[in-house]
């Protein structure tokens, strides 16, 4: 048989299987309801606690002019002059020359984000926010997000990017929770092998 007729006949397989599915065993199974516990707690505080416990580091700013006092701090407190940032509103928090064009070498990048999990304390990133380059490859990844971003749960996330963008989802989503953290070596816990050592997190109020 000639790969041609092969590969016709997988495809004419494959169209009859589409043609008749086959129906779900237990159709009501999965439900529409979370099956975790439900929100207990004010999401800031719930997402504060998550993402501490995975080593991120939070900061909570009551607003914007705060976030420049708080971001200048850390930088002076980690000496950075290299830091790398694509997205214009955050140039600004940047001093003219600490802005570093090049990820490769850069201390640390600034990107924002779609929402935040609180349940997991993760960051929910797309394509439209510097794509997932910035938030891996620097050494220190730093996040600014608003109390207006804040989502319970993974679900209620993706529900949030749906009727955000429609049918025009982002060609990238991912969910990053926390440096990068890997065991593969002997079972010992190394963190910053597949991405940053450092992950911080600015949340600012803007539900006043």
């Amino acid at each position: 048989m000639s790969n041609s007729q092969a590969k016709n006949n997988i495809l004419k397989k494959i169209r009859m299987a589409l043609a008749h599915p086959t129906p779900l065993p237990f159709p009501k199974s999965e439900g529409a309801g979370s099956v975790f516990q439900p929100q207990q707690q004010d999401l800031v505080v719930e997402f504060a606690e998550q993402f501490s416990s995975l080593q991120g580091k939070f900061l909570f700013c009551e607003n914007e002019k705060e976030l420049v006092a708080q971001f200048n701090k850390l930088c002076y407190q980690n000496q950075w002059t290299r830091i790398y940032c694509e997205e214009e509103k955050w140039k600004s928090l940047i001093f003219p020359n600490s802005l570093h064009n090049d990820i490769a070498s850069c201390e640390a990048s600034i990107t924002s984000c779609e929402f935040l999990v609180a349940r997991t304390g993760s960051m929910v990133l797309s394509s439209v926010h510097q794509g997932r380059v910035p938030s891996v490859y620097a050494p220190v990844h730093i996040c600014i997000a608003y109390t207006s971003q804040l989502v319970y749960d993974i679900r209620d996330g993706l529900v949030a990017l749906k009727q955000k963008y429609h049918q025009y989802l982002p060609s990238l989503i991912t969910f990053a929770t926390g440096p990068s953290r890997t065991a593969d070596i002997e079972k010992t816990l190394v963190v910053g092998v597949h991405g940053p050592k450092e992950v911080y997190c600015f949340v600012i109020d803007d539900q006043q």
